[in-house]
């Protein structure tokens, strides 16, 4: 990232602190993914069980080796088994003491909006564990929702790639809307404000470009 971009992307990752803090989430700046990592692990107490959602600021973060090497119940989605499985340990997060994860895009004005396949990610954040830990890229931010959706209909392609889903966006670069079974775009969620659940929601705004 060139010297310029860095600058603004520290810029922006502090304002967005201030502006979440007002929208009733508890907020922390890092300057980079090894700070955010520290800050991350620190909210997380020993013998937590703790749940991710699929994430490429996590793996930048280094945090899936922290959790699996720590003193945590990490339910290990990354493991080589068969989905039923898998989707055991999504449904186990549900009911988390942490749930860790990044976001798909976040607003000016504090909204977080999540995309996802299966919608386990979008479950666990909007309700079931007592602490979530979103750790959020500053090329995240955008304007509004119109913004968000755009956003993240522009990176389908990648995440699609990410969890080697044959999609058409895989071939295309873009989206195609698909209705599909392997579709990455299933299931949309929006949170508004953190004043339902005081405490709950911990954002940990990163002064880097991070993840997709």
């Amino acid at each position: 990232m060139d010297k310029y971009r860095l600058q603004r992307a520290k810029i922006v990752a502090k304002d967005m602190c201030n502006i979440l803090k007002d929208k009733g989430y508890e907020t922390y700046y890092a300057d980079n993914v090894e700070e955010a990592s520290k800050i991350c692990l620190s909210l997380i107490n020993d013998n937590d069980t703790v749940g991710v959602g699929g994430s490429e600021t996590l793996n930048a973060m280094n945090l899936i080796e922290q959790l699996r090497n720590g003193p945590y119940h990490f339910l290990d989605r990354y493991q080589k088994l068969p989905f039923n499985e898998i989707e055991d340990i999504y449904r186990q997060a549900l009911t988390a003491d942490v749930f860790v994860s990044s976001v798909n895009a976040i607003t000016r004005d504090g909204r977080i909006v999540n995309v996802d396949s299966s919608g386990n990610r979008v479950a666990a954040i909007s309700f079931g564990p007592k602490k979530v830990i979103l750790a959020i890229g500053a090329n995240k931010v955008v304007k509004d929702l119109d913004e968000a959706m755009n956003r993240i209909y522009n990176i389908a392609p990648l995440n699609a790639m990410r969890v080697h889903h044959k999609t058409p966006c895989v071939e295309s670069g873009k989206c195609e809307n698909c209705q599909i079974h392997s579709s990455v775009c299933n299931s949309i969620g929006i949170i508004n404000h953190g004043f339902k659940t005081p405490g709950r929601f911990h954002i940990i705004m990163i002064g880097e470009e991070v993840g997709f």
